[in-house]
């Protein structure tokens, strides 16, 4: 096993945009991971449906 590893991993979330109004947007976090126990997130990016990567901060949570 590893000691110090990165996963990346993709769910599903709700949010909002000022332009677009609600949206459901796949969210990718990269994770710094020691001996199983995740110590911080590296980045958090969304993709557009064109393809465009786009920062998670632009969008805010939608509830």
């Amino acid at each position: 096993m590893r000691l110090l590893y990165i996963r990346r991993k993709t769910k599903t979330e709700k949010h909002y945009s000022a332009k677009m109004g609600p949206l459901t947007t796949r969210v990718t976090s990269i994770k710094r991971y020691f001996l199983g126990l995740p110590l911080n997130t590296l980045q958090k990016y969304r993709k557009t449906y064109y393809g465009k990567i786009k920062n998670y901060d632009d969008c805010q949570l939608f509830i």
